[in-house]
């Protein structure tokens, strides 16, 4: 599934506008049908709303393309969103299988999401990890997950569909933050549904979110501009000012970038 945008100007100015890939684990889940539909309405919404920014949003389901054609189509990407989904396998990660909570695992798109953080870190571009994404982006620079977190600690409680499963809660952003600036403010009430979360932080990146319980909700790269969130900005019910907030930012981030470059 594809969107498209183009700025308007004259045929001998038509300007292509940035790409953005948005990168999901898979287009097909016929094992969980409700699942899938409600996985589709979060990566359509990341879609329309950068639309509406002016990206030319792509998606593009790692899992599905394998890696090396994940980073042969998105190589021509200003910036990159690795989207939410399933748990990654924790052998990625130094783990074990038969963790409490543990659902199915797609090797294939693990593999292709890490290689994606690795070559946004060589080369400077933007990303932005939503929930699975942002675990995605602390196991590939070297860190560790907390495989399950129980009922007092986790915000995925209980077995039902995933949206019914949403809890909205407040988290404190460190200021100067990227977050913090994108959001434009130190707090920030967020919709969570993960029973999993970032454990050892990997090299390079800081905490700039917590719970009030100290559990870590977002984390930013020190030199290069990736940025993760364990929320999910993109829900229906979350604040709807929150996804254009980070997109603007990431759309200024890869803006930036161009000028240098």
């Amino acid at each position: 599934m594809t969107s498209s945008h183009v700025r308007p100007g004259s045929a001998a100015d038509v300007v292509a506008a940035p790409m953005l890939a948005v990168v999901e684990v898979t287009a097909h889940r016929p094992h969980a049908a409700s699942y899938h539909a409600y996985v589709q309405t979060l990566n359509e919404r990341i879609v329309e709303a950068a639309t509406d920014f002016g990206w030319d949003a792509r998606r593009f389901a790692a899992g599905d393309l394998g890696v090396a054609e994940l980073l042969r189509v998105t190589e021509g990407a200003s910036a990159v969103v690795i989207a939410g989904g399933e748990d990654l396998d924790p052998t990625v990660w130094g783990g074990r299988r038969g963790y409490e909570g543990e659902g199915r695992h797609d090797e294939e798109a693990d593999a292709g999401q890490v290689a994606l953080v690795r070559r946004a870190l060589v080369r400077s571009t933007p990303l932005l990890g939503i929930c699975r994404g942002h675990q995605v982006i602390d196991v590939a620079l070297g860190g560790t997950l907390v495989p399950h977190l129980d009922d007092d600690h986790g915000t995925h409680r209980g077995s039902g569909p995933v949206e019914s499963l949403m809890v909205d809660h407040d988290v404190e952003l460190v200021p100067g933050s990227r977050v913090a600036l994108a959001l434009g403010d130190t707090t920030a009430r967020v919709r969570s549904a993960h029973h999993q979360a970032v454990g050892r932080v990997g090299e390079g990146l800081r905490v700039v979110a917590r719970t009030a319980d100290g559990g870590i909700e977002a984390v930013e790269h020190e030199t290069a501009p990736i940025t993760g969130v364990q929320w999910h900005p993109e829900d229906r019910g979350a604040d709807r000012t929150q996804l254009p907030l980070l997109l603007s930012f990431l759309a200024e981030q890869a803006a930036a970038l161009s000028r240098v470059a």
